[in-house]
């Protein structure tokens, strides 16, 4: 405890490193009261009628959006758009040869891949703000809007909105700590901690008898959940590579043994929002046919604690753990960039071979890491099971928790770079918090 304390004085005592803090906090501020503004002619008293998203993608966005999707805020549409255009331009990047040309030309190719992303975010939020206007107005009274409420204005409101929070994710990775799109996201998350954790807490104190012995061993289970979600976020296998020597003029440079780290999860929290998205399918289908089948179809898949939703949903992350890695890492590259620094693994021959082995064994650690995430991502069904209040459920697993754990260790390695910059002792003594890997997916 003495260390933590000496290691939070040394924090405040770097100038740069307390100024980007403090200006972290007022920028997170901002986007937190942004949340609460709700549309212009829309009363805010009527929003109680309005029906909460369940279930899927919909929770997805009103847990990113920190509420502000069931509010009817000005932040309601919040970063998603932003992310799904990220996720297509990088998707893009593996099959489209413009893309790939973009993204080998370093920072000009990464300025203009910004700005494609940012006009796609811009036509996606023109899709999503009028749906999303059109929704409000069949669920909401029409006593619920003032005589001056506007269609239009509430869509350029929402794509502005949208816009907003993305500069301001900007300024936090220019001028704060951290990486501020994903920070956004984390703190829509942690919004909803305090009231979820106070729900079970009197809930469980209702019980007779062993209520409070039943809500601490939750927690207790929440922290074992917790580490076993940082495990998965840091795991990697680290595969030898040997550099050749190279002999100019005196000096001699290569001949050292460097280590490239596979993560276990290298797809991230993708494959589970695929995975959900997918699920909405045989639900939208069984909607439109009109026989007792495809109702039954329809309750199977809509039931978050049920055999045939969790099982389903766990194959799906599993596939899609493959998918998505075979999509973002790609063995033929890492071989040839490593035959032209003259990088050699040990005991494997240059080129094809190497690149088959890479392959081979992200093959075999992510087998383990999809079964994990799967288990990861059900974790809130088997919570729910046992009476856990849904609200704080959630944070049982699936895409919050690992986003949390995701940005909070990316952030640490932030600050641990500024201490041990000015010879401090980092957040941890052997300073090797490990954050995630960078890039446009890496915000989710």
């Amino acid at each position: 405890m003495k260390k933590f304390l000496e290691t939070l004085r040394n924090i405040w005592k770097i100038e740069e490193l307390r100024s980007r803090i403090i200006y972290t906090l007022g920028i997170l501020l901002v986007y937190r009261l942004g949340t609460h503004v709700v549309l212009p002619g829309i009363d805010p008293t009527r929003l109680a009628n309005l029906q909460q998203p369940s279930g899927g993608i919909m929770d997805i966005i009103n847990l990113f959006t920190g509420g502000a999707f069931a509010r009817a805020s000005i932040f309601a549409l919040g970063i998603m758009p932003y992310i799904s255009a990220t996720i297509v331009i990088q998707l893009l990047g593996i099959a489209v040869p413009y893309f790939q040309r973009l993204q080998r030309e370093g920072e000009s190719g990464r300025r203009k891949i910004n700005q494609i992303s940012r006009y796609l975010t811009v036509a996606i939020l023109l899709l999503q703000a009028p749906t999303y206007i059109a929704s409000l107005t069949y669920q909401l009274p029409p006593d619920a809007f003032s005589p001056n409420f506007s269609k239009i204005g509430a869509v350029i409101i929402l794509t502005a909105g949208s816009m907003f929070i993305m500069w301001l994710g900007e300024r936090i990775t220019d001028k704060g700590i951290g990486n501020g799109i994903s920070l956004i996201i984390m703190i829509g998350i942690i919004a909803g901690l305090p009231q979820a954790l106070g729900l079970e807490f009197s809930a469980r104190l209702a019980q007779q008898g062993g209520g409070l012995v039943a809500f601490l061993v939750e927690i207790l289970i929440l922290f074992v959940v917790f580490m076993l979600s940082i495990l998965l976020v840091q795991g990697t296998r680290r595969i030898p590579v040997q550099y050749a020597k190279r002999i100019v003029g005196n000096k001699q440079y290569g001949g050292v043994r460097q280590y490239i780290p596979l993560k276990v999860n290298a797809a991230g929290v993708m494959p589970i929002i695929f995975a959900q998205a997918l699920m909405f399918i045989p639900i939208t289908i069984a909607g439109f046919a009109q026989s007792d089948s495809a109702t039954g179809v329809a309750a199977a898949f809509s039931n978050p604690v049920g055999f045939w939703y969790n099982f389903t949903n766990a194959v799906l992350i599993i596939l899609f753990t493959y998918f998505y890695t075979a999509v973002t890492v790609n063995p033929t590259q890492m071989a040839e960039d490593m035959k032209k620094n003259g990088g050699f693994i040990p005991g494997v021959k240059p080129g094809r071979k190497t690149a088959e082995f890479l392959d081979s064994v992200m093959s075999k650690i992510t087998l383990p890491g999809s079964f994990f995430l799967a288990f990861v991502a059900i974790m809130p069904a088997f919570a729910m099971m046992f009476q856990v209040n849904s609200s704080f459920a959630m944070f049982f697993g699936g895409t919050s928790l690992l986003i949390m754990v995701g940005v909070i260790l990316d952030t640490l390695q932030q600050v641990e770079s500024h201490l041990l910059m000015r010879h401090y002792d980092g957040l941890m003594k052997s300073g090797k918090i490990k954050g995630r890997a960078g890039g446009a997916s890496s915000a989710i």
